[in-house]
């Protein structure tokens, strides 16, 4: 079952410069234009969250209004820097063709450049993602797994993730830990992905995963819905909603500000956003 639409060395091969700022459009215009491969919260600037799409990155107002404010760009994998405010990491496709290797962003997502083309690149990272234990260290898929522990400037292969890989998220406790959501259920690594155990959900679709800041662990599962467990407590977990009808959550952002403020995308390029931990959901702008 596929749920999701087909969309080592250190160097600066590719620049992204800005582009001319697009004008603001309405978001239910810019989801049957794109597809959503990431979500943030906007930690700076005037919107409240990023949407990594398709065709560049989206700040998104309370208002339901999107502007672009990269370069046109297939942003495949994105992930905010945890020690940065206005710093991202990204991989994909430049709008001219090909791969785009690992990139950057210090300025809010304005202008990127390529830390490295990564090992066997330049890569193209579907799933990533950056540890909260040490932001140094980052994890990408490019069918094989791959760390870097210099913050994207080096890379090497260290696993095989699990096959059917849907989403990678590191661990709050560990640098070497992370969790991978897969179309055959939730795994685990203690070893940085050379080697993985299931975890939970054994031959369930899980279609995301995200640790959050206050050590918890956000899952969504096909025919359970959201559900919840502490880092340290992994093998309890709370149902915290399943009222999403027919969409299936696919990226999850937590307000580094807020812990119960979340947003998520959906296979359909829906955006919901709850303020009370995820029990209850409405389209963003409307909660």
């Amino acid at each position: 079952m596929n749920i999701i639409p087909k969309l080592l060395f250190a160097c600066t091969v590719i620049s992204l410069a800005a582009t001319p700022p697009a004008f603001a459009e309405s978001l239910e215009v810019l989801a049957g234009k794109t597809h959503y491969h990431g979500i943030a919260f906007a930690r700076s600037g005037p919107g409240t969250l990023l949407l990594a799409s398709h065709h560049g990155l989206f700040a998104l107002t309370k208002d339901g209004e999107a502007t672009r404010v990269s370069p046109v760009h297939d942003y495949m994998g994105f992930s905010p820097d945890p020690v940065n405010p206005l710093g991202y990491y990204a991989s994909g496709h430049p709008a001219g063709g090909g791969n785009s290797g690992f990139l950057k962003s210090a300025d809010g997502g304005a202008t990127w450049k390529q830390l490295s083309p990564g090992m066997g690149g330049p890569v193209d990272f579907h799933q990533m993602d950056v540890s909260p234990a040490d932001p140094k260290t980052i994890y990408g898929s490019y069918g094989e797994l791959q760390v870097s522990r210099d913050g994207g400037q080096s890379w090497a292969v260290s696993g095989t993730p699990p096959a059917g890989l849907i989403a990678l998220a590191a661990s709050s406790l560990k640098a070497d830990q992370l969790y991978a959501a897969t179309q055959q259920g939730l795994y685990v690594s203690t070893d940085a992905g050379r080697s993985w155990q299931p975890l939970e959900f054994e031959s369930e679709v899980v279609s995301t995963v995200k640790v959050a800041p206050d050590g918890f662990l956000l899952a969504f599962v096909l025919g359970r819905g959201l559900v919840k467990a502490s880092e340290s407590e992994l093998d309890e977990w709370t149902p915290l909603s399943n009222g999403f009808a027919e969409a299936i959550p696919l990226h999850i952002a937590i307000d580094p500000a807020n812990p119960n403020h979340l947003a998520l995308t959906t296979q359909e390029n829906a955006v919901f956003e709850s303020v009370d931990g995820g029990v209850t959901w409405a389209p963003f702008g409307k909660s």
